[in-house]
């Protein structure tokens, strides 16, 4: 399986295309994703890129951690395993009425 790489501070403009290109140069790239805003579907400033081989990621973040896309100082790292988030219901609202 590969290593799914974070990557923050991009353009808000950037492309799924555009990041594929970009980490494709230090290897195989599984899949990249734009993080976008669910209401207006403008990019959050982040993605993540899986890379095929953990070398591969390895090789990724040494190169592209710090570098400058559009003006923009990109952080490249290994991504965390989401946390767990709790119920989205406001707490008690079903006793209130």
């Amino acid at each position: 399986m590969g290593t799914k790489l974070y990557v923050g501070g991009l353009p808000y403009s950037v492309t799924e295309q555009q990041l594929n290109d970009l980490f494709s140069q230090q290897g195989t790239v599984s899949s990249a994703k734009v993080i976008t805003d669910k209401f207006t579907g403008q990019s959050r400033g982040f993605a993540f890129v899986e890379m095929s081989t953990s070398e591969e990621a390895q090789k990724a973040i040494s190169a592209l951690n710090g570098t400058q896309m559009d003006g923009r100082t990109l952080i490249v790292n290994e991504a965390k395993p989401q946390e767990k988030r709790s119920g989205g219901t406001f707490a008690g609202s079903r006793d209130r009425y």
